[in-house]
This record gives C-alpha cells, sequence and structure tokens, in this order.
C-alpha cells in the first residue's frame, strides 16, 4: 500500500516509540534557537502520527530499544565486514539513489520532533558569532557542522555517564533531539561521529530533506559488544545536493606506523553548483583513550598524507572535521597547525587573541571522574577559505552541573557549526 512521505516520515521517527503520549491540550513551549525555524501546528502532522501508531500496531514483529531485526543481521554482517570487502560492497557505504525517495518538509519533521519531545526542557540557546571579513562575498556562505552524536549503544551499554538519567538516552527521543540540532542550524555540508543509525534513521531521513550521504563504519566498533546494538559506528559524511555536485569519494581506514586501525575517515571532492569551485571536505574520529598519543600522532600523519593527494598538493580548498580525541597540546594537533596543507583551526578565531582553542568541546562525568576537554575541530585552508561566523558554545551554566549528556542535550559532545566563504580568485 502506498505511504505518503509525511506517513513515512512519522513512522520512522516513532518506529522505536509506542507513541507521541501527548497530554490533552497545548504542549509547554519550547525555546528556539534564533535560526531555527518556525514552529508549525499542523492538524495533518497528528493523522500522521496515529497513521504510523496504527500501522506499528498491526506488526507483530517485536520492538527492540537498539535495533530491529534487520539492523541485527546488518550487525552480523559487520562483524565479518573488512575494509577490502567494503570497498567490493559499496553498498553498504553509499546512500541510495535519492530519486527514489520522495521529499519531505524539514519544518514539518522539525515539528514532530518538537511533539515527541514535549515533556523535555528546552533546547539551549546558541549564537552565532560573526567575523571580520576584509571583503563581502559575491555567493551563499557554506555552511559545515561537525558533531560527534555518540554511539546509541555506547551512551546506553558502555560509556557509564553516572550523572545523566537512562531515560535522557532511550533513542526514541534522543535521535529527535540529534535531527532537533541538524534541523534548526540547517548545514550544507555534516559531518558526524558515532554513529549507528545510519541506515534506519540518518540516511532515510536525511536523503528526504536533500542530503546525500556516506558512511564508513569502524572494522572492530566497540558496539558491537553491545547486546541489541545497531551495528557498527563510523563516520558519516552529507551534503545538500543543491548546492554541491560529488566530484570524487574515498573511504579511508587509518594506519598507524604501517599497521592498519580501528579508525576511519570519508574524504570527499565536492563541486559548488554556484561557483563552480571545488572543495574537499574530510570527517574522522581519531584513537581515543590516554596512553594512545603516538598512535593518534601516527594516524593524523597518515591521514593528512592521504588529504595531501586528495587536494592535489592543496590545490583544492579542504577542510577537515573530526573528533580528533586529542587536546592543542598534543603532537598530532601540532602536525595539522604546522601542515603543508596550510591549514587553521576555525575555533580559535572565537578567541580574544584569535590563536586559542575553546575551553572544552566535551564535558561529561563518568564513574572515573570529570572530564572536560577540547578534543573536537574544524580545519580549513586558511588561504583559499575564510571563516564568516561560528556558533559560539554552551556555556558551564547551560551545561549544569551534571554535564553532558542530558535532557536538554543529546551527545556528550557539542556540535561545532561555521560559515565559509572562498577567497575570491586573483
Amino acid at each position: 500500500m502506498y505511504q505518503s512521505p509525511r506517513r513515512l516520515c512519522s513512522a520512522l521517527l516513532q518506529r522505536d516509540a509506542p507513541g507521541l503520549r501527548r497530554p490533552p491540550g497545548p504542549p509547554p513551549p519550547r525555546r528556539l534557537s534564533p535560526t531555527a525555524a518556525p514552529r508549525l501546528q499542523s492538524p495533518r502532522l497528528l493523522a500522521a502520527a496515529s497513521a504510523a501508531r496504527d500501522v506499528a500496531r498491526s506488526c507483530s514483529r517485536a520492538v527492540y530499544p537498539m535495533g530491529n531485526g534487520t539492523s541485527r543481521l546488518y550487525s552480523a554482517l559487520a562483524k565479518t565486514l573488512t575494509s577490502s570487502a567494503a570497498s567490493q560492497h559499496p553498498e553498504y557505504l553509499v546512500a541510495a539513489d535519492p530519486e527514489h525517495l520522495e521529499p519531505i518538509d524539514p519544518k514539518e519533521l522539525l515539528e514532530e520532533c518538537r511533539a515527541v519531545l514535549h515533556t523535555r526542557p528546552p533546547r539551549f540557546q546558541r549564537d552565532f558569532v560573526a567575523l571580520p571579513a576584509d571583503c563581502p562575498s559575491s555567493h551563499p556562505p557554506i555552511r559545515v557542522m561537525q558533531w560527534n552524536i555518540l554511539a546509541q549503544a555506547l551512551g546506553e551499554g558502555k560509556d557509564n555517564f553516572v550523572q545523566c538519567p537512562i531515560e535522557a538516552l532511550k533513542w526514541e527521543e534522543r535521535k529527535c533531539l540529534i535531527l532537533e540540532e541538524i534541523l534548526a542550524y540547517q548545514p550544507d555540508i555534516l559531518c558526524l561521529q558515532e554513529v549507528d543509525h545510519y541506515f534506519d534513521t540518518f540516511q532515510p531521513l536525511l536523503s528526504r530533506l536533500g542530503y546525500q550521504g556516506t558512511f564508513f563504519p569502524k572494522p572492530w566498533s566497540p558496539c558491537l559488544d553491545v547486546e541489541h546494538n545497531n551495528g557498527p559506528d563510523g563516520c558519516a559524511l552529507f551534503f545538500l545536493q543543491n548546492r554541491f555536485k560529488l566530484v570524487n569519494s574515498a573511504n579511508i581506514r587509518l594506519t598507524a606506523m604501517t599497521l592498519k586501525t580501528n579508525q576511519v575517515a570519508i574524504a570527499q571532492t565536492l563541486e559548488c553548483r554556484e561557483s563552480s569551485r571545488q572543495l574537499c571536505i574530510a570527517v574522522t574520529h581519531l584513537k581515543a583513550r590516554t596512553g594512545w598519543e603516538r598512535f593518534r600522532s601516527a594516524q593524523g600523519c597518515d591521514l593528512l598524507q592521504n588529504l595531501q593527494t586528495i587536494t592535489q598538493g592543496a590545490k583544492i580548498p579542504l577542510i577537515v572535521c573530526g573528533d580528533f580525541n586529542a587536546e592543542p597540546t598534543e603532537e598530532v594537533y601540532k602536525h595539522f597547525a604546522s601542515s603543508s596543507l596550510n591549514l587553521n583551526s576555525a575555533y580559535k578565531l572565537l578567541s580574544a587573541d584569535g590563536q586559542s582553542e575553546p575551553p572544552y568541546t566535551t564535558w561529561k562525568i563518568r564513574t572515573s571522574g570529570e572530564c572536560r576537554h577540547t578534543l573536537d575541530y574544524i580545519w580549513y585552508s586558511r588561504q583559499a577559505l575564510r571563516v564568516r561566523s561560528a556558533l559560539d558554545l554552551l556555556t558551564e551554566e547551560q551545561i549544569g552541573p551534571n554535564r553532558l549528556p542530558s535532557f536538554n542535550y543529546p551527545s556528550d559532545h557539542l556540535s561545532l557549526v561555521c560559515d565559509f566563504s572562498f577567497n575570491e580568485e586573483p
């Protein structure tokens, strides 16, 4: 039976949930970001949600909090999926043909997310900070979003966020917080880490919003050790097809001291439809934990060598987004800062001297204690690109004493968002 794109959207949002559970009367207001789309009161949404519940009730298949039968099948396949096997089966890594997917209205999807989240506190207010520019650009800015969204299996099963209520980590609501953040800032390019719901959530929904996506899982994802996991986590890269067309794409399994590692990267060369200029965008997630500094340094050097080739010796402007799991004092940071690719870290520009990274991009409390670190970065070609604005970070007061994640915020890492422009060619 045919389902409209609205009904498909509702079914996806509520696949894990028994329903919206909206109480009688209007929901409490939720504060909006200054860049968020206006809230719509659409009777069609309630009808679509009701239809989705009817479909769910008629289905006898059991629902699992961390994945259905299909995702568990993919999990089993992924345990044997090596890097070479992945290259032979690109259907696991690249999105389906978007022409077969009907579009959905981002405003209505945002409204659906807010209906699911009506019992939660309002979104945090974050503002963009405009940065000085020598001259105006003749083309719209390119908005890039970097975010480690916290793998669901790790959040519920391994990471031990002792101050975060388990209810705040339930996927049926946390996924809506993640989508709400993305929809509020509407990036042209979206770089994500710790994605373990690519095929059942992000790829189906974001493709209907006009994004083309690529996913590259870790060869031995720790998510696979968690009961009822939803498959391996990995990096995902999305771009808006009405702004860019894909020139080439590379899935990179990072090496360290000639050894293949469990960390990956995606690098894609895009052509901007407005200006016909090319841009290379890369996303990565380096090895975590104290004591692995030399390992991260080697992974960073391997990634830089790959990017040197892909950008044709820095001829193509480059943006690198990632959770580097490294403070600015580490060697891997220094390698990127001194690379022949001539990169600069975008969020340094928010500091008073323009040379200091933010005090934190992740803040959490585990059984081992409180952890506040700067680990996430957006690097860019300083000669070819300029930063027009950057999204300010949450304050300590906004984050609160229990830190992240929380009922307000779905991840232990903050999203980073920058608006870029090409410098005018000579």
